[in-house]
Protein backbone atom coordinates (compact mmCIF):
# COMPACT_ATOMS: atom_id res chain seq x y z
CA UNK A 1 0.00 0.00 0.00
CA UNK A 2 0.99 3.71 -0.97
CA UNK A 3 -0.49 6.33 1.10
CA UNK A 4 -0.55 10.34 -0.25
CA UNK A 5 -1.29 13.02 2.09
CA UNK A 6 -1.40 16.49 1.92
CA UNK A 7 -1.64 18.87 5.18
CA UNK A 8 -3.89 22.16 4.90
CA UNK A 9 -3.38 25.30 7.71
CA UNK A 10 -7.10 26.40 7.60
CA UNK A 11 -8.27 29.44 9.12
CA UNK A 12 -10.27 29.91 11.59
CA UNK A 13 -13.93 30.49 11.19
CA UNK A 14 -13.43 28.63 7.50
CA UNK A 15 -13.36 25.07 8.51
CA UNK A 16 -17.06 24.59 8.07
CA UNK A 17 -16.58 25.81 4.24
CA UNK A 18 -13.55 23.84 3.68
CA UNK A 19 -15.36 20.81 4.81
CA UNK A 20 -18.22 21.28 2.08
CA UNK A 21 -15.76 22.37 -0.37
CA UNK A 22 -13.84 18.40 -0.27
CA UNK A 23 -17.63 17.19 -0.11
CA UNK A 24 -18.95 18.74 -2.87
CA UNK A 25 -15.52 18.24 -4.69
CA UNK A 26 -15.66 15.96 -7.92
CA UNK A 27 -12.09 13.85 -7.10
CA UNK A 28 -12.07 11.32 -10.14
CA UNK A 29 -10.34 8.96 -8.28
CA UNK A 30 -12.43 6.14 -8.99
CA UNK A 31 -11.44 6.73 -12.55
CA UNK A 32 -7.72 5.63 -11.70
CA UNK A 33 -6.57 1.91 -11.46
CA UNK A 34 -5.26 1.23 -8.22
CA UNK A 35 -6.99 3.35 -5.92
CA UNK A 36 -8.02 2.34 -2.67
CA UNK A 37 -9.62 5.27 -0.38
CA UNK A 38 -10.36 8.68 0.45
CA UNK A 39 -10.36 10.50 3.88
CA UNK A 40 -10.55 14.25 4.87
CA UNK A 41 -9.47 14.45 8.64
CA UNK A 42 -9.70 17.23 10.50
CA UNK A 43 -6.99 17.55 13.34
CA UNK A 44 -5.93 19.53 16.05
CA UNK A 45 -7.09 24.00 16.37
CA UNK A 46 -4.36 26.34 17.16
CA UNK A 47 -5.16 30.22 17.73
CA UNK A 48 -3.79 30.55 14.20
CA UNK A 49 -5.12 27.78 12.35
CA UNK A 50 -7.31 24.15 11.87
CA UNK A 51 -4.85 21.18 11.22
CA UNK A 52 -6.82 19.09 8.07
CA UNK A 53 -5.25 16.43 6.03
CA UNK A 54 -6.26 14.73 3.20
CA UNK A 55 -5.32 10.72 3.04
CA UNK A 56 -5.64 8.62 -0.08
CA UNK A 57 -4.60 5.35 -0.04
CA UNK A 58 -3.57 2.97 -3.27
CA UNK A 59 -2.14 -0.23 -4.74
CA UNK A 60 1.22 1.12 -4.90
CA UNK A 61 3.32 4.13 -5.99
CA UNK A 62 2.88 3.51 -9.48
CA UNK A 63 -0.85 3.31 -9.15
CA UNK A 64 -0.07 7.09 -7.11
CA UNK A 65 1.89 8.16 -10.04
CA UNK A 66 -0.14 7.31 -12.68
CA UNK A 67 -3.37 8.76 -10.78
CA UNK A 68 -0.88 12.39 -10.93
CA UNK A 69 -0.45 12.13 -14.79
CA UNK A 70 -4.04 10.88 -15.43
CA UNK A 71 -6.52 13.34 -17.01
CA UNK A 72 -8.41 12.81 -13.96
CA UNK A 73 -5.55 14.37 -11.86
CA UNK A 74 -6.14 17.41 -13.68
CA UNK A 75 -9.74 17.92 -13.87
CA UNK A 76 -10.00 17.22 -10.26
CA UNK A 77 -7.29 20.11 -9.72
CA UNK A 78 -8.67 22.35 -12.23
CA UNK A 79 -10.50 25.18 -9.70
CA UNK A 80 -7.52 24.25 -7.20
CA UNK A 81 -7.15 28.02 -7.02
CA UNK A 82 -9.98 29.28 -6.07
CA UNK A 83 -10.02 28.32 -2.65
CA UNK A 84 -6.59 30.09 -1.58
CA UNK A 85 -8.94 32.06 1.12
CA UNK A 86 -9.46 29.25 3.40
CA UNK A 87 -5.34 28.95 3.83
CA UNK A 88 -3.27 30.12 6.55
CA UNK A 89 -0.03 28.45 4.43
CA UNK A 90 0.52 26.52 1.28
CA UNK A 91 -0.54 22.62 1.56
CA UNK A 92 1.95 20.09 2.27
CA UNK A 93 2.46 17.04 0.31
CA UNK A 94 3.44 13.40 2.36
CA UNK A 95 4.09 10.09 0.73
CA UNK A 96 4.48 7.05 2.28
CA UNK A 97 4.83 3.49 1.49
CA UNK A 98 3.45 1.04 4.12
CA UNK A 99 6.22 -0.97 5.82
CA UNK A 100 4.02 -3.43 7.78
Amino acid sequence: MFIAMNRFKVKPGSETAFIEMWRQRESFLDEVPGFESFHLLQGETFDDYTLFSTHVCWQSRASFDNWVKSDAFKKAHAGAGQSRDFYAGPPRLELFDAVL
